[in-house]
C-alpha cells in the first residue's frame, strides 16, 4: 500500500525491523512524556511479534530507506458482539513526516484488516490532552468514548494483586 505519489509504503513488520520499531516506540514515549515507563528492547519485543506464539502484530511505513511510522495491534474480543476485534495499541509517525497521509494510511490498512478478519470492532485509546489526534480520529469516523476509563495494574502492584489468593474473587460486575 502506498500513497498516490508512491512516496511511502505500508507493510507488515518483519524481524529485520525490530531496531527501527523500538526507535519509533522511544519516539512515541518521548511525545507522550512517558519515557520513564520504557523497558522495551528488540530482544524483548521479538518473541511477541515473531516468536512461536505471537501475541501482537505490527505495520510499518517505509519512506525511502527508513521506517518513519509504525502501528502495533492485536486481537481482542467483544462478548457483546461475540466476535473478535482489532485493538490498536500504538501508532506513531515521526514528527517530520506528519501531515503526509501516513497516519491515515495506517488506520485505513488496519480497518481493512479488521474487516477482512471479520472483526466487530476496531478500537484504540487516545490521551485526553492530544486534541489534534482526537480531531483527526473523529474526521476518520471514530467515536471517542467519553464514559470509559482504562484500568491498569502493573509492576509491583500486579505482583501483589496476583499473590492475593484470599479466595475473594467477587468484585464490581462479577457474577
Amino acid at each position: 500500500m502506498s500513497d498516490a505519489s508512491g512516496a511511502f509504503s505500508v507493510r507488515a513488520a518483519e524481524p529485520r525491523d525490530l531496531e527501527a520499531i523500538v526507535r519509533l516506540i522511544v519516539g512515541l514515549a518521548e511525545f507522550e512524556r512517558l519515557t520513564h515507563l520504557l523497558e522495551v528492547t528488540p530482544e524483548m519485543l521479538r518473541p511477541h511479534l515473531f516468536g512461536a506464539r505471537p501475541v501482537a502484530e505490527a505495520l510499518v511505513v517505509e519512506k525511502g530507506e527508513s521506517l518513519v511510522a509504525f502501528a502495533l495491534f492485536f486481537t481482542n474480543f467483544s462478548t457483546f458482539l461475540a466476535r473478535p476485534g482489532l485493538y490498536l495499541e500504538d501508532l506513531f509517525v515521526e514528527p517530520e513526516h506528519r501531515g503526509e497521509g501516513i497516519g491515515e494510511a495506517l488506520l485505513t490498512r488496519l480497518a481493512q484488516l479488521a474487516a477482512e478478519r471479520g472483526c466487530g470492532r476496531f478500537e484504540w485509546s487516545v490521551l485526553d490532552w492530544n486534541e489534534s489526534a482526537i480531531r483527526f480520529y473523529e474526521r476518520m469516523g471514530a467515536t471517542v468514548m467519553p464514559d470509559w476509563r482504562i484500568c491498569r495494574v502493573t509492576g509491583d502492584a500486579l505482583a501483589a494483586f496476583a499473590a492475593r489468593g484470599d479466595g475473594d474473587s467477587d468484585g464490581p460486575g462479577a457474577s
